[in-house]
Formats: C-alpha cells, structure tokens, sequence
C-alpha cells in the first residue's frame, strides 16, 4: 500500500527543519502503517500547554520542556538556534479509519513507524532521534534531528 501526507500533516509540516520534512515525506510513502503528523513547530504558549499537562493541569506528564528555560526541540530558538525552524515532530498511526492516540495497538504500530522512519533517514543520510528509545521521558510518537 501507498500512503501519502494529507493536509493536516502537511500543515503541520510548516516550520520544521527541510532535513526533517524530507524524511516525513520519503517514510509515508511505503510506510508499514499510515501516519499523521500532529505537530511540528510549537509556539512557546503550546509548549507550556503541554509542560502544565499532568502537573496544572489534568492528564499525563508528556514533556520536561516547561517552554521558557527548557526549549523543545519543537521550538524554533531550542538549544540557541535562531533559524525560526522547528526540529521535531510527532506523530500517531492512522488506521480504522482515524488517528489512533490511545488504541491497544497505537504503541505496537509506532514501534514500526519509527523502524521504517529510522530505516529511511539512514538511507538519506539524516540522523534523526526517536523519543520512543528514551527512557523518561518514554515518548514513541516523537521523532527529532540528531
């Protein structure tokens, strides 16, 4: 099967490094298992959005980045970069006809995204990190510059 970005994703596209856009766009397209990007470039109120979760605010803790003294990758100025251009991306598998976050398989099948992502940067000659081989925070649905 062939996969292709849709508009969503590719919204979500915008701002983030070419490098890492270049990988995105060559792994849907023989992917094992459809994606969707869910985001890519992160303004600093999102960032400390998601750094409140599970600490202000109800749900799980989904990052260490508060925003302001701790950068995201996601963010365009992390680690003094001054380039306006995000370095991270996250993204879920689409399958039954949805974007599955919290599925009994959402884990399984980023497992063989990432592996196929992994696979694909290498071939391009691209280092990329996936958050699913961190320890804490574990987080399989991110993928970043190396």
């Amino acid at each position: 099967m062939t996969y292709q970005l849709g508009q969503r994703s590719l919204a979500n596209l915008q701002g983030v490094h070419p490098d890492l856009v270049k990988v995105m766009k060559a792994a849907i397209v023989n992917s094992p298992v459809d994606f969707t990007i869910t985001e890519g470039l992160r303004t600093t109120k999102r960032q400390q959005e998601l750094f409140a979760q599970g600490r202000t605010t109800p749900g799980v803790k989904v990052t260490n980045a508060d925003g302001v003294k701790n950068l995201s990758n996601h963010q365009d100025e992390a680690d003094g970069r001054k380039d306006g251009l995000g370095q991270a991306v996250d993204l879920y598998p689409f399958f039954e006809g949805k974007v599955q976050v919290n599925h009994k398989d959402t884990i399984a099948r980023l497992k063989d995204i990432a592996a196929h992502i992994k696979k694909t940067a290498k071939d391009l000659g691209i280092k990329i990190v996936w958050g699913g081989d961190w320890k804490s925070p574990y987080d399989p649905p991110h993928f970043q510059l190396g």
